[in-house]
């Protein structure tokens, strides 16, 4: 299979890399309009670097656009007279909806949207995936590609956006809160480094005990909270101060930002 990426910005390199890492594809382009940061790619041997988004389209079968949504409209007329009946077209762009792609390219097309996170560079990526009518015949060549860097979720169109809050934001919220445990692990007493480890891998455990598990948070929380016990006191004293509110605000503040990014697409 031969996939494109057009525009490989930093969500278009973990996905590259991803990609290549699990042997997700027999050959691929890598576009950018500058091309020097990443020339290193091509040392995987498969790869091609490119600053002209027709050459890759035209020798691709899988086109997988990373670009923000300001840069879509151009890329698309520049590319559509490539277009085939062959071309999968996998759009990340936050807020810009299936719909709004058809009327640049054309309904008869197999367009998906696919919103993965940063994590897909270690093959850990949450991603959620989309189609029009004539793209549901190409969800699971979809999912064989994400699947081989993580986990993937069909949903509805109508919750991309809170896939995009939950899922790819979600990653820098999950970040601060490690940053937070680290520093509150200094202040008790331990190096940075040693800090930092003690979080990131505390992290990882209690997704990982999520996961393979099963099981509810709160299910895992009562296995560690005693009565009048340290556990229960900080848990406490942390919702005091607001943490699941803060969280929850967050996530919704930023839900209301996508959705006016949405309205002034294209």
């Amino acid at each position: 299979m031969k996939i494109a990426i057009i525009g490989a910005g930093n969500l278009g390199k973990s996905i590259a890399k991803g990609i290549l890492n699990s042997n997700g594809a027999t050959h691929m382009f890598l576009t950018k309009r500058n091309t020097r940061s990443i020339k290193d790619y091509e040392s995987y041997g498969n790869v091609t670097v490119t600053s002209d988004n027709k050459k890759a389209v035209k020798k691709s079968d899988v086109l997988i656009f990373a670009l923000q949504p300001s840069q879509m409209k151009a890329v698309l007329e520049e590319i559509k007279k490539e277009l085939t009946d062959k071309h999968v077209i996998i759009s990340t762009a936050a807020g810009l909806e299936i719909e709004q792609i058809e009327q640049l390219i054309g309904s008869d097309k197999y367009i998906l949207r696919a919103m993965p996170n940063t994590a897909i560079s270690v093959g850990e990526s949450m991603t959620c995936i989309c189609s029009n009518s004539k793209g549901e015949s190409r969800v699971e060549l979809a999912e064989a590609i994400f699947n081989r860097m993580g986990s993937s979720m069909i949903i509805s169109e109508h919750l991309m956006q809170a896939a995009t809050v939950i899922c790819a934001s979600g990653i820098a919220f999950w970040m601060r809160l490690i940053r937070a445990t680290t520093q509150g692990a200094v202040q008790l007493g331990f190096e940075a480094e040693e800090a930092h480890e003690l979080a990131v891998k505390t992290c990882s455990g209690a997704a990982k005990l999520l996961v393979e598990s099963n099981s509810h948070p709160e299910a895992e929380i009562d296995k560690v909270t005693t009565p009048r016990g340290c556990t229960i006191e900080g848990l406490n004293q942390m919702e005091h101060e607001g943490l699941s509110s803060a969280l929850i605000k967050g996530l919704q503040r930023s839900y209301e930002k996508i959705n006016s990014i949405k309205s002034n697409q294209l």
